[in-house]
């Protein structure tokens, strides 16, 4: 007998050997332990600008409980979101960060697929920030002429619309500098694009009265010339790396971006936020509402993965909890815009009680 022979022999009892016999199911042997569902930590994807307050928590997570710590990912709002509904199991998401409120379109592709019951998880707020280097001056701006500047489309000085012609900020407004304009943002699958289109660019497109009045006419066309950025080069899309933008504009003095308000603060002794309508981009002036362009921060999380993904549960609590999100909770030393206490506190309830989403 050769070797190769005697291997597969050896190989043939060893299987046998280790196999349950019929007589051993008869005699009602007891099984192995199934093995776990799921996998044994929590896995995010979703917002780049909830991603840094999300890494924090995780890593605190990881260092202070047993549970293992939580794998983050960068992926965008809308794209996290469609990874989170994608389905259950083990090969998807747990948990999404969005810095936009769910869409009911999202929703709904959520429960086609099987995700019936999802929890959202306010975490505070945040200021989308127009930054530049310091080495050129702050732009004082208004959301009327951030539009122009910015718009695929523009009036053309009666009730009709051109392609924007708009080369330099000085071509928008004179008390502007007379250099090119380039911004460099997120693509369409950020939140924070979401955001700042909804908040910014409709901001000062609705401050044109025609256009204010279209929306009660033909809300489709209001929204498409209100939302849709020039794509000639003037906005350029960087991607879901805040940071890599931060490190552009050092290199591009004249250059300006568009990001979160924990970017800003993280990086205030290289870029300075323009004052929007006059309101500087101030961690005091976006908790009280006053800066125009500032949003809610959230995260989902699926119900059915609760005591099957070791942790999910637990990290909801440290996300949501004072020390954490809390209006000294160490999420502000990173930029996060607190709630009010009474606000944090209602929120820190629902998900106590896990209570399920419902639009309004």
């Amino acid at each position: 007998m050769n070797i190769k022979m005697i291997t597969t022999s050896l190989l043939a009892l060893s299987v046998v050997a280790c196999s349950p016999s019929a007589d051993q199911d008869n005699n009602n042997t007891v099984a192995a332990p199934a093995k776990p569902a799921g996998r044994d930590h929590i896995k995010i994807v979703g917002s780049s600008t909830v991603y840094p307050f999300s890494t924090v928590v995780a890593e605190n997570f990881g260092r202070t409980t047993r549970f293992k710590t939580p794998v983050v990912e960068s992926t965008g709002s809308g794209g996290g979101l469609k990874l989170f509904c994608a389905g259950l199991g083990e090969r998807h998401p747990d948990i999404t960060n969005a810095s936009r409120r769910i869409k009911s379109s999202e929703i709904k592709n959520c429960t086609e697929n099987g995700v019936t019951e999802i929890i959202e998880v306010k975490i505070g707020y945040d200021g989308i920030v127009l930054a530049n280097s310091r080495k050129n001056p702050q732009l004082e701006i208004s959301l009327h002429d951030l539009f122009l500047a910015l718009a695929k489309n523009v009036p053309d000085g009666g009730q009709g619309l051109t392609v924007n012609p708009y080369k330099t900020w000085a071509d928008v407004n004179p008390d502007l500098p007379a250099i090119k304009i380039e911004v460099m943002g997120p693509p369409p699958t950020s939140g924070t694009r979401d955001a700042f289109v909804e908040l910014a660019m409709e901001g000062g497109c609705k401050s044109i009265d025609w256009i204010k009045a279209l929306k009660q006419t033909d809300k489709p066309a209001y929204k498409a010339l209100c939302h849709t950025i020039r794509e000639d080069g003037a906005f350029i899309e960087a991607g879901e790396n805040d940071n890599l933008i931060v490190q552009k504009l050092n290199a591009n003095p004249n250059a300006f971006g568009i990001f979160g308000f924990s970017f800003l603060d993280q990086n205030l002794d290289t870029i300075q936020g323009s004052l929007i309508d006059g309101v500087p981009p101030e961690f005091d002036r976006i908790a009280d509402g006053d800066y125009p362009i500032s949003r809610s921060l959230f995260f989902y999380v699926k119900k059915a993965n609760i005591g099957q993904i070791p942790g999910v549960q637990e990290y909801m609590n440290e996300f949501i909890s004072n020390k954490a999100s809390g209006s000294e909770g160490y999420l502000t030393d990173r930029g996060l815009i607190p709630m009010q206490p009474a606000e944090h506190a209602s929120w820190a309830d629902k998900i106590n009680r896990l209570e399920p989403l419902q639009l309004d």
